[in-house]
């Protein structure tokens, strides 16, 4: 027995259907393309490797403005071995964060410590590392204007 009462009366199948639009609903909503939260996912790291041996450096390169130098220029010169033989002239460029990775240095280098020479523009900065004394290692290089020699 139906009852008419000028409304739509229970229906299991009209019911299902406002389930589905709901759950639609609340996936859409959720959904991180249409939240303004939503970040893109992280850059990788760029890894530039010398094959020579266990160590690696983690360089952040900043600006003057302490903030990351995207597409900053990173350079190091590496003899290594007996009679300095073997040698290794790395570059590499940094990510949207600044950082970039040299790994597969080796632990005993000619002359230690070595120079990490970052660039961009007309701005500059160096660090140095000595493998021997800590193989895994983070630093940051803060790039600076270079000072103009003095003239006399």
């Amino acid at each position: 027995m139906r009852y008419a009462t000028g409304l739509r009366s229970y229906n299991g199948e009209h019911m299902n259907r406002m389930l589905c639009v709901l759950c639609a609903v609340v996936m859409i909503a959720a959904s991180p393309f249409s939240s303004a939260q939503a970040q893109s996912p992280k850059e990788d790291v760029p890894v530039i490797k010398g094959d020579a041996g266990p160590c690696s450096l983690a360089l952040t390169v900043l600006g003057v403005d302490g903030k990351p130098a995207y597409a900053a220029k990173v350079k190091v010169h590496i003899a290594y071995g007996f009679g300095k033989f073997h040698r290794l002239d790395l570059e590499a460029g940094t990510n949207s964060d600044g950082r970039v990775t040299f790994a597969g240095l080796p632990q005993r280098v000619s002359r230690p410590p070595l120079e990490f020479r970052a660039s961009k523009e007309e701005w500059t900065g160096i660090v140095t590392y000595d493998p021997s004394v800590e193989c895994q290692a983070k630093r940051d290089i803060t790039l600076e204007k270079p000072k103009a020699p003095d003239t006399q």
